[in-house]
């Protein structure tokens, strides 16, 4: 079968679940901290996390970068792996107070400087600054997470199950128009799809709004599966 565009992908999505409007956060920072706190863990643990630093009247880079490290591991808990990620959080406020001065100095950098500098926080990989990048900073980066791949691994069989990061995002940002608001929204509507129809274990293939144009759904049609 022909290998579907991605503007296909993307319109049956829209066209199905709608504007996502993602990513939650009442600020910037919020973001920032949602992107680090979402490692690893569901996203209904990381609102409990941030909804205790929000009742702690906490959620903010001065009083993290000043605060006790047991009582910040004690508020994002719900996260896991809840003493690692409170190292993190708390150098990271650390370190942008001291290099920037604030967060919107960071944000307000070119964005290939900007993922050079996310990047040497420890703790922050490819995905977690392309996130903050993206819905933080709002300037165009695809972000690539394991739906995404596990998605396009199954539409395209030519795109490989272990293709690596870089490659992937490349893939997009080649094809498609360079505009936050589209990535934005793109890669939302995968995160979707990765919860509702396109599972890692079983997909739900007949009902998923990308039937007709997925390899791996056509050949599970086909073959009575």
């Amino acid at each position: 079968m022909d290998r579907p565009a991605p503007m296909l992908v993307y319109k049956r999505l829209r066209k199905h679940f709608g504007f996502r409007d993602w990513w939650p956060g009442d600020s910037d920072f919020e973001v920032v901290v949602g992107a680090l706190l979402t490692q690893q863990t569901t996203w209904k643990n990381v609102e409990k996390a941030i909804a205790n630093l929000k009742a702690a009247n906490s959620l903010s880079i001065d009083s993290i970068a000043a605060m006790d490290i047991r009582k910040l591991e004690r508020l994002i808990r719900p996260s896991g792996y809840y003493r690692q990620k409170a190292g993190r959080l708390r150098d990271l406020c650390i370190k942008i107070k001291k290099r920037h001065g604030s967060l919107e100095n960071l944000l307000e950098l070119e964005k290939d400087e900007l993922r050079k500098e996310l990047l040497s926080y420890n703790g922050i990989g490819k995905e977690t600054a392309d996130s903050i990048i993206l819905y933080a900073a709002e300037k165009p980066t695809f972000v690539i997470d394991a739906y995404t791949k596990r998605a396009m691994h199954r539409i395209n069989p030519a795109i490989g199950a272990e293709i690596g990061y870089e490659e992937l995002r490349g893939y997009f940002e080649e094809r498609i128009e360079n505009k936050a608001e589209l990535y934005n929204d793109f890669h939302a509507q995968f995160v979707e799809l990765g919860k509702r129809y396109c599972t890692s274990t079983k997909p739900l293939c007949t009902e998923c709004p990308l039937k007709g144009v997925c390899h791996f759904g056509m050949s599970k049609i086909i073959i009575g599966l």
